[in-house]
């Protein structure tokens, strides 16, 4: 299967998660173009790489961008409650981080700790960094879907979601070739997040759990 990885790693939640989310496992997979690698891996000095100056949108926060031939979709963003649209908003602007810094070819970028923290930090680091070495990045669509949040308390919050990856792809930045496959079930993920919002107020991204192919998710 030649399709892009799950977006970020595998990692257990704390019991408080994984009683108020719906359960789904993480993927224990071998690490390939198929599977949800990276779980807790140890970065090393990678973690320790400056940011890249970036621009800020009115309210201060980064800058996130794309080039023009990826792109992530999420739908579900209104609930009709301010609180959980923020929190889903950031939990977007979480995995939008991690595709800048693939495509950016750094892990150093503004936006990645920004609206990352913790386990989840260290292993979108070690995920992007991956792409990074193998000269790859992807290009395409993602789409994400059923998003839903849910509050525990003024400063924690949980986000369960879905991601379609049937019409994104691996390409290699040196040849500019795109390796596409047609989809299978494993396009399909189930994604359960933790998110703390921290002293500036950014809902950050801190744990995640992962099932790719979950029944869940297919269409």
């Amino acid at each position: 299967m030649n399709r892009r990885p799950t977006l970020l790693a595998a990692l257990a939640l704390t019991a408080t998660a994984a009683l108020t989310l719906s359960a789904c496992g993480s993927d224990d997979d071998s690490p390939s173009k198929d599977s949800d690698a990276i779980a807790g891996a140890d970065t090393g000095d990678k973690k320790s790489a400056s940011p890249t100056p970036s621009e800020s949108t009115s309210d201060g926060r980064p800058k996130i961008t794309f080039p023009a031939d990826a792109k992530n979709v999420f739908e579900d963003g209104k609930t009709g409650d301010p609180t959980k649209d923020e929190i889903l908003a950031d939990s977007a602007a979480g995995i939008n981080a991690v595709d800048e810094a693939i495509f950016k070819g750094s892990t150093g970028t503004e936006a990645l700790g920004f609206y990352n923290a913790g386990k989840s930090l260290s292993s979108a680091i070690t995920y992007a960094q991956r792409y990074i070495d193998a000269n790859d990045t992807w290009t395409g669509e993602t789409r994400y879907f059923d998003r839903k949040a849910t509050l525990s308390g003024a400063k924690k919050a949980y986000v369960t979601y879905c991601s379609d990856e049937s019409k994104s792809y691996i390409k290699n930045k040196k040849t500019g070739k795109v390796d596409k496959s047609p989809a299978t079930s494993n396009s399909y993920v189930l994604y359960n997040a933790a998110l703390t919002k921290n002293a500036e107020g950014v809902w950050q991204t801190t744990d995640i759990v992962s099932k790719r192919g979950a029944k869940e998710c297919q269409p």
